[in-house]
């Protein structure tokens, strides 16, 4: 029988081969120290060693290829194709069945060491204890290492599960010693065959063929072969296990018949035979489980078509008959209602009672077929797609639901229709009433009879209006009329068109009866508009005939005439409303003759009286036309006399104002006199266009011959002879202010110009050419003004236009010579001066610069240091602007030298001091800047090594601090945070070191004297550099011990957590009180089940990592992690105890609750039984006898049937409390119960057989009765009788 191996055997004897296989041989030692027969006994040793490692690299080829097929893979050279890691990581997967992480892509060694590394960490994972044997080894292609590790695979993932426990039932030490034990038990019965080892013993390969005949006898024909045959029967096994049984072939006949066949080579193939045939027994002993479930279920499922067929027809005939009851479509008529009615009563008594009975049958059947099953020990049977009892019995309580809405909506419906009669009686009563109402009321608007004047018309209006006041409140009887036919309408009333009709009918003459009254008002209306125009038009023609306009008064002046034409506009004004009102008026009556059908009066009386009220409207109109012509007339006359008059005062008044002013004694009196007389001129030049416009209205006077035109010629004349007067006097007097004028202007400016010459002459003729610049630039722009003064000619032409100027004209002329000279000489003073200016300046800075840098001293200080060469930066800029102040003084030098300055020669000495100062301060500027940068190069340089080494001493701090002190993964990954992000600081101070390694050279070189103290600071942040890459790495060692172990601590309480909360769960002590509640219960107990399932790989899982740390070398608390896995282990064993006891109770429970339910249906069906005894009655008659014992044969059956449930339900209550199920007490009871009720209803059935059997004998009595009496009639009648 199956035992568990010991792996840690396994791994040490793999661990020793790769031991031995990787301890070199000296072959100096060999040379000294070995005899020649050492010599061949050892190349002799290394032959079979080299053979034997073929041997190995074929099978261990072949049986990786064996399963790398399943993934479409395949290595040609074992040793080569597993360098990559590639190869390596799919075979751990296709025997693991887990992912590993994917392979780094890349051909290089590093991509080829990390794939590898990921196979080997994944064997540690698995407890595989791997030594000596680095990823390096399976990389460079360790022929022996390759071999070790693939056979360590084979031992861990093939061998390792192989379990056999003996017949003492002890295991067997090592999985190698239970394959060796297997081959031994399945090759007992073989005499010729004995297995021992795993070498020798098979040479002859009949414990090849005897391990395939004893499983597959049909194979292999044993007897007939020989041992002394091997390589036929070696061949002959490895090719049915091959072709027959799909083993791969691992090994050839040669590698099997030799002298010292490979020990690992054949277990690695036999190990293929043991799983194979394991497989292949477990395979037959499930199809015997198979075979047996299958002639039950085909029993069962013949029991169960009969339930599922009846179930289904009783199902159906259900949903039929909801759906018949549930049609709510009614006959639309009271004696309709009443026949369904009827009908659905006789459903109720008669087909109903029927399908109840099919359903107790049906009842019984099932608690049959879940007693047969439960009988055979076979799952209880639960109808499928809505065919379970409880399905059934909601389909009844649906259709009770149904057949009682049914009956309501029938109730509903009579009562409906009682209602509509109703209705109907009442509609008809008022459709009488409101009919003769309407036609009197038609009779009564049908009449016209309104009068011919305004009063009469009024009072029938009046009348009309009481009319309509009437009809209108009858408006609401018409609308009950409505509402009674819509309410009929709306209930779907069976006769509703003679309804609608007689409707239509009422509201088709009550719509005649209000047309007729809007008829009526409307011509009412009309006569009433009518008569009101006629009264306005008499009310108009009496204001016409009191209206006077005939009156001859036109005013006697301007005042009065507008007072009469405002008096006369407020008339007209007046008739021009009139005039609108009378055309209102006379469209208004006209429309009256143009109305087709009904005309209140004769059109051609209407004409008449519009024709009259327009012809004296016609009249007024042309009165008031002719008085507003006369009145317009005076008030033009009596306007032209007025402005006359204003134009004589306002000529007489300008006349004496001009001879009363002088002529001025001075220029500026004279200018304003002009002033005045031109605006004078203005007003004179105005009022000539009013004084003409005023003549022409009284000269069109005149001509129209008016009323007072007499004396309108002769003001005009006097008007005229006055305005010329005027017109002489006005130029008179321009004239002689322009004379005067001209003389007072010639004198002013004659003196002004005299005294301007001569101040000209003094300024031009002065010897004063300044004593500096600023005095020079002076006096040449007061001699510039004076210049620009004469350049403009003025003086000269006003001197040419004025008389005896001759002394004024010689003056001027002498002016103008001298300031031309005197213009030149101040030009050259003022160059000279600036010159020397700008060279006194220059060098006064030349001198100042010259001090500063004789007396500077390059500082060592680099802040110093900077300071100064900031200030060497502004004297570039000063420099700058100094060398464009130079190249202007040469420029000024060559311009007095090309003009021949009187001062030449010192204003050259002067230039060429100043250039050779510039060129002395140069150089000195350059050597100054040179040394300065150089000491600044080397203080920066001397700065930025400073401030590497303090970086470099920060980073090592911070790593320092950095070291794992914490317990909790955050920290860890925080710190694993800190290191990467330190990592990418010392990137970026790498670059820095290289630059700062170039510039020490280079100072180096260029300053031999300080060598030494530029290369020393380098050499302490290389030493610096160096410790702190040590340190970091270190660091990062320490720190992924820290980080794998916080990641156990953490799965480990998550898991831990999740433990505790489930036996929390599993430690429930509810019970169900219901069928329902049970199975819910079941079902949420099995999915905590699969929840236990899934974490139990975690709960390896955690026992693997916790293997992995303990070979960690880093100091880990190993006590208390023991301490906490055994707890784990301690909680793992307890939650399963845990759950398997909770499914026991809920099992139990589970039963209880399907016993309680099959009780119930019993004692359900006893009590039926008990009433139908009851009610039982004997028979009179032959019909009724027949009927009586058909049915008490079915009553028989179903009670057989019932009372063997019965049993069955006894049965199975006396079994739960056999097995001491929780609820023991309340099943006894219930059987006890049970059982009592059956003995109650036995005398009743001992009645029943006795009344059946008297019933069957008053029958046969009966039928002889009656035979007998058909006799006795035939042979009364002589006829034969044929039997």
């Amino acid at each position: 029988e199956m035992a568990n191996a010991s792996p840690d055997l396994d791994n040490a004897e793999a661990q020793r081969q790769l031991n031995n296989n990787n301890r070199p041989i000296s072959s100096g030692l060999w040379d000294t120290e070995c005899t020649s027969s050492k010599l061949f006994e050892c190349s002799r040793i290394r032959a079979l060693a080299d053979e034997r490692d073929a041997v190995q690299k074929k099978t261990f080829t072949k049986w990786v290829n064996s399963h790398l097929s399943r993934v479409s893979c395949r290595i040609a050279d074992l040793y080569n194709d597993l360098r990559d890691g590639y190869m390596l990581t799919r075979l751990l997967e296709v025997l693991s069945g887990e992912l590993l992480p994917r392979p780094t892509r890349g051909r290089m060694r590093i991509h080829c060491l990390e794939n590898v590394d990921k196979a080997l960490q994944f064997l540690k994972e698995q407890r595989v204890h791997l030594e000596n044997v680095g990823s390096h080894d399976i990389v460079d292609g360790n022929h022996r290492l390759t071999l070790g590790l693939i056979w360590t695979i084979i031992l861990r993932f093939q061998i390792q599960v192989i379990k056999i426990e003996t017949e003492d039932n002890r295991e067997t030490r090592s999985a190698k010693d239970a394959l060796l034990l297997w081959c031994q038990m399945k090759t007992a019965g073989y005499s010729e065959v004995n297995i021992q080892n795993f070498t020798t013993c098979w040479r002859d390969g009949l414990a090849f063929n005897a391990l395939i005949h004893r499983h597959r006898p049909d194979l292999i024909e044993f007897n007939k072969l020989t041992r002394s045959n091997a390589t036929h029967n070696l061949q002959q096994a490895f090719n049915i296990a091959e072709q027959s049984l799909g083993l791969t072939k691992l090994l050839d006949p040669e590698d099997v018949n030799t002298e010292n066949p490979d020990e690992k080579s054949i277990i690695t193939y036999v190990v293929s035979y043991y799983h194979y045939f394991s497989k292949m027994k477990a395979l037959i002993v499930e199809g015997k489980r198979v075979g047996k479930v299958l002639e039950n279920c085909v029993e069962a499922e013949k029991i169960v078509n009969r339930y599922e067929g009846l179930a289904s027809d009783l199902l159906d005939w259900i949903e039929k008959t909801i759906a018949v009851i549930s049609n709510q479509k009614f006959a639309n008529s009271l004696t309709g209602v009443q026949q369904q009615l009827q009908a659905f009563t006789t459903y109720c008594t008669i087909e109903k009672p029927i399908k109840f009975q099919e359903k107790g049958n049906l009842e019984v059947l099932l608690f049959t077929i879940q007693s047969k099953l439960r009988a055979n020990n076979q799952k209880p049977y639960v109808p499928h797609d809505g065919k379970l009892i409880s399905d059934i019995n909601k389909a009844w309580e649906r259709l009770e639901k149904a057949e009682h809405e049914r009956g309501v909506a029938l109730r509903k419906e009579l009562i409906r229709q009682e209602k509509l009669e109703l209705l109907a009686q009442r509609f008809d009563h008022k459709t009488t009433m409101r009919q003769a109402w309407l036609n009197e009321n038609q009779r009564l608007v049908s009449q016209d009879n309104f009068g011919y004047d305004l009063p009469a018309v009024e009072a029938a209006m009046k009348k009309h209006e009481a009319i309509e006041a009437d009809i209108a409140s009858y408006e609401d009887r018409i609308g009950v009329v409505v509402e009674l036919a819509g309410e009929m309408e709306a209930e779907g009333y069976y006769d509703i068109r003679r309804i609608l009709a007689r409707k239509e009918n009422i509201l088709g003459q009550w719509g005649l009866l209000k047309e007729l009254v809007v008829g009526r008002k409307a011509r009412l209306e009309q006569n009433l508009a009518l008569q009101k125009t006629f009264q306005d038009m008499v009310y108009m023609i009496d204001w016409m005939e009191d209206t006077q306009l005939l009156s001859q008064d036109f005013g006697k002046h301007l005042l009065e005439v507008d007072d009469l034409l405002q008096t006369h506009s407020l008339q007209e004004a007046d008739i021009s409303v009139q005039a609108e009102r009378v055309e209102t008026l006379n469209s208004a009556a006209l429309k009256f003759t143009t109305l087709e059908g009904y005309q209140p009066c004769d059109p051609q009386v209407i004409c008449n009286r519009v024709n009259h009220v327009s012809t004296c409207l016609e009249e007024l109109k042309q009165l008031a036309d002719k008085r507003h012509e006369d009145l317009e007339e005076s008030r033009q006359l009596w306007a032209f006399f007025q402005e006359l008059e204003e134009s004589a005062v306002w000529i007489r008044e300008k006349s004496s104002i001009l001879g009363a002013q002088g002529y001025g004694k001075d220029v500026t009196s004279v200018l304003k006199l002009l002033q005045k007389h031109k605006t004078l001129a203005g007003e004179l030049l105005a009022h000539r266009s009013l004084l003409q416009n005023t003549i022409k209205r009284g000269k069109q006077i005149l001509s129209e011959q008016s009323f007072g035109a007499a004396g309108i010629q002769d003001h005009i004349l006097e008007v005229k002879a006055d305005w010329k007067n005027l017109e002489d006097q006005a130029a008179l007097r321009l004239h002689h202010l322009q004379e005067a004028l001209n003389a007072s202007q010639f004198s002013t400016e004659t003196d002004d110009l005299l005294a301007w010459l001569q101040d000209a002459y003094r300024l031009v003729s002065s010897e004063d050419f300044g004593h500096d610049e600023y005095s020079t630039r002076s006096l040449l722009k007061k001699h510039r003004d004076v210049s620009d003064a004469n350049e403009t000619d003025e003086t000269a032409q006003r001197l040419g236009r004025k008389p005896d100027t001759e002394g004024a004209e010689q003056l001027y002329t002498e002016v103008v010579e001298v300031a031309v000279l005197r213009q030149q000489w101040l030009h050259d003073a003022l160059a000279v001066y600036r010159m020397f200016s700008e060279v006194n300046a220059c060098e006064l800075w030349i001198d100042e610069k010259e001090q500063w840098l004789d007396k500077m001293e390059v500082p060592e200080r680099l802040e110093d240091v900077e300071v100064v060469a900031h200030r060497f930066e502004s004297l570039d800029q000063e420099m700058n602007s100094l060398m464009g102040r130079i190249l202007d003084v040469n420029q000024i030098v060559q311009q007095l030298l090309d003009g021949g300055h009187p001062s030449s020669t010192e204003v050259r000495g002067c230039q060429d001091h100043l250039n050779s100062r510039w060129n002395q301060i140069v150089e000195l500027v350059e050597q100054r800047k040179d040394h300065l940068d150089s000491v600044l190069r080397l203080q920066n340089y001397l700065l930025e090594c400073t401030e590497i080494k303090s970086q470099i001493q920060d980073k090592r701090k911070a790593i320092d601090a950095t070291q794992y002190a914490g317990s909790d993964l955050g920290g860890v990954l925080a710190l694993q945070r800190r290191l990467s992000t330190m990592e990418g600081a010392l990137s970026v101070l790498e670059p820095k070191l290289m630059h700062l390694q170039e510039e020490a050279e280079h100072l180096a070189s260029a300053q031999p004297a300080r060598a030494m103290e530029v290369l020393v600071p380098f050499e302490g942040i290389s030493v610096e550099w160096e410790e702190l890459k040590r340190t970091l790495q270190g660091c990062e060692d320490s720190l992924m011990v820290a980080g794998r172990l916080q990641s156990f601590i953490q799965d480990l309480d998550s898991f831990l957590t999740w433990l505790v909360q489930t036996q929390t769960s599993a430690a429930s002590d509810q019970l169900p009180n219901t069928l329902e509640e049970a199975e819910k219960l079941i079902n949420k107990h099995a999915a905590l089940k699969e929840e236990i399932g899934r974490y139990e790989e975690d709960y390896e899982r955690l026992q693997a990592v916790n293997e992995l740390l303990e070979t960690e070398e880093a100091p880990l608390p190993h006590a208390a992690l023991q301490q906490w896995l055994q707890k784990l282990d301690v909680g793992w064993n307890k939650l399963l105890e845990m759950w398997e006891s909770r499914r026991e109770v809920l099992v139990q429970a589970h039963i209880f609750h399907l016993f309680l339910r099959d009780v119930k249906q019993a004692e359900s069906f006893l009590n039926n039984q008990e009433s139908a005894l009851a009610l039982v009655e004997v028979p009179t008659t032959v019909e009724t006898v027949e009927a009586a014992l058909r049915k008490h044969k079915d009553f028989t059956t179903t009670m057989e049937l019932n009372l063997h449930r019965i049993k069955a339900v006894i049965e199975a209550g006396e079994s739960l409390i056999s097995q001491n199920n929780i609820y023991s007490d309340r099943i006894r009871q219930r059987v006890d119960a049970l059982a009592n009720e059956g003995m109650y209803i036995v005398p009743s059935l001992l009645l029943l057989l006795i009344q059946s059997q008297e019933t069957e004998r008053e029958r046969k009595l009966a039928c002889y009765r009656t035979s007998v009496s058909l006799a006795t009639l035939l042979l009364q009648n002589k006829r034969p009788l044929q039997i």
